[in-house]
């Protein structure tokens, strides 16, 4: 077929990554796998808004119709035959198909996949932030795709292999050999800094509950490291010595699931290794979420730092009929809109889309916001906000430096060390201010020209280094002082999971009862402080969102909202609502 009987496909459109050179062609016979994502099936009924639904309280909230919810976003048998009979042609073989994520995956050569989708790919090399050398696979430009196809195709992934995303944790220098700490836990700490359970005092998480039933799904990203070098997972027998001699505690209840990538893979994490090796970032999610739910069940989804790793992962949990998870906990993310890292607008849309089905289905996310201040690593020296915390349908978790005494708070502030390590937040340049949002301060973006979108975050927790959470590294033989937001969303994904044990009933999608109902008296205010661009004030601002934890109250308000006889209309408006601008 030729060039003129293709379409672009709209928000598909790379550059380079920042530095990045061309160093030669691909091999046109290195194969690669692309997932191909669909349009809903135009003749389906229309799905409920995710806001009407979660406005309802969750004890009185129906159970998810799975029929229905998956009769309303299957792809149309016939626009699945339409790509099978278009991999044919190109010899592109069908290696999978994921009915409820609208999803094919394809899988055939590089010189296949360049003349089925109207692309040149090359080999990029560039370096990163340590100096060190980098490549990827990588195209410029719009994918194309036949024109009896364009309108059904949504997005092709899989092409571009560039890496996208990063941890949001912040390492403290000091590491303490586990044969220097007494038996006792918590003795001989450095000041001022936590154990995961000492938590639960100040922030007030429900004493009597520990998410026993929950599941919490944590994502994991295996990096881009040298070939054979490990990229990234965790080590169960540190984790074994973590919990049971430390804490006192059982061990979590962990499984695996693979999606991209080589799975639990763990490498080093003591600051010297490939700072791709995201192994550091798993340790401590796993740490903090059974920690503090010690009851639930946790799912590790294991996927690669590519815009298909994201949207593939996304919907993976979302549609995860046997695990179910009830919350999602997401310690990673990029500048929305930084021409560095290069989020396409297609793939931001497949993300959200996940997310909006995932809260349809009763699943909290919790994603936290980044470490770099308002500037999120941008390399433009303008405010950015952090995707996915960005998306309107998640919970998006800043950073606090906390200071407590005897299990009570002293003092909470923003967490602000300077550059490179300060808490996320902002207002969205892609997704416009959502409704549940309309009523919160959310300020002009602080970027000319000062337009209005989402604001940044929701809430916040923990995450100052210097006050901040002791783990165990992946060697199972020191302890390590971390921060980050990437240690304040697992903080709230087992807040969560606490609650919906203490509801009998899942959260699912906070924000819109957080942002009406809930709006006072659950949260601790955070007044004081600035992430660079934006300061912290009485209620909501776009560096804490309305505070920390709150446990017992925000447990206490929700059941409150499900005794009350008001009725709330049933859903009926399009889940399209709230997508990114255009």
């Amino acid at each position: 077929m030729s060039r003129s009987h293709y379409l672009a496909l709209p928000d598909s459109d790379r550059t380079p990554r920042r530095g990045a050179v061309v160093a030669g062609p691909v091999s046109p016979h290195e194969t690669l796998s692309v997932t191909v994502y669909l349009r809903r099936d135009p003749a389906a009924p229309a799905t409920p808004d995710p806001t009407d639904y979660a406005m309802v309280p969750p004890t009185q909230r129906a159970a998810p119709d799975e029929a229905a919810l998956n009769a309303a976003n299957r792809a149309a048998p016939q626009d699945v035959e339409a790509v099978e009979r278009f991999a044919a042609r190109h010899g592109l073989t069908v290696s999978s198909v994921n009915e409820l994520a609208r999803s094919v995956r394809l899988t055939g050569t590089t010189a296949q996949m360049s003349e089925a989708f109207q692309v040149t790919l090359a080999r990029y090399t560039y370096r990163d932030r340590d100096q060190r050398h980098r490549s990827y696979r990588g195209r410029q430009g719009a994918v194309h795709v036949p024109a009896e196809l364009h309108g059904i195709i949504t997005a092709v992934l899989g092409l571009d292999n560039r890496p996208l995303g990063a941890n949001l944790l912040t390492r403290q220098t000091a590491r303490i050999p586990l044969t220097q700490l007494p038996a006792r836990a918590g003795g001989g700490l450095p000041p001022g800094t936590f154990l995961p359970t000492d938590l639960a005092a100040p922030y007030a998480y429900p004493g009597s509950l520990d998410g026993t039933g929950q599941t919490i799904a944590v994502l994991a990203f295996n990096g881009q490291t040298q070939p054979g070098v490990p990229s990234g997972g965790y080590s169960p027998s540190a984790l074994q010595t973590y919990f049971t001699q430390l804490l006192n505690a059982p061990m979590p209840q962990i499984t695996d699931v693979t999606v991209h990538g080589p799975g639990n893979d763990p490498g080093q994490d003591d600051g010297q290794g490939d700072p791709a090796d995201s192994t550091g970032e798993i340790m401590l999610d796993l740490q903090m979420v059974g920690a503090l739910a010690p009851g639930a069940k946790i799912v590790v989804y294991f996927t690669e730092f590519t815009e298909q790793g994201w949207v593939d992962a996304m919907n993976a949990i979302a549609t995860d009929t046997a695990n179910r998870p009830g919350v999602i906990s997401c310690s990673y993310g990029n500048p929305e809109d930084d021409p560095g890292s290069a989020w396409t607008r297609m793939a931001i849309t497949a993300v959200d889309q996940a997310f909006a089905q995932a809260a349809l289905r009763n699943i909290s996310i919790c994603c936290a916001s980044g470490d770099d201040g308002s500037r999120d690593q941008g390399s433009d020296n303008r405010a950015h906000a952090d995707f996915p915390a960005s998306s309107p349908h998640v919970l998006g978790v800043g950073g606090t430096r906390l200071v407590a005494d005897g299990g009570q708070v002293v003092s909470e502030t923003v967490w602000d060390d300077g550059p490179g390590s300060a808490t996320g937040g902002g207002v969205s340049r892609w997704f416009p201010v959502p409704t549940w949002q309309a009523s919160a301060p959310v300020p002009p973006s602080a970027n000319p020209p000062h337009q209005k979108g989402r604001g940044v975050p929701d809430v916040s927790a923990l995450a100052d280094p210097q006050t901040g959470v002791v783990i165990i590294s992946v060697d199972g033989q020191h302890l390590v002082q971390i921060g980050g937001t990437s240690a304040a969303a697992p903080q709230w994904s087992a807040l969560l999971a606490r609650v919906n044990q203490g509801l009998g009933a899942p959260v699912g999608f906070l924000n819109p009862l957080l942002y009406g109902k809930l709006a006072s008296g659950v949260l601790r205010d955070i007044t004081q402080g600035s992430n660079g661009a934006y300061p912290a004030g009485p209620g909501w601002d776009a560096c804490s969102g309305f505070g920390s934890p709150g446990g017992q109250a925000l447990l206490d308000g929700l059941k409150a909202l499900g005794s009350s006889k008001a009725q709330i209309p049933a859903p009926s408006t399009p889940a399209q609502s709230e997508v990114p601008m255009g």
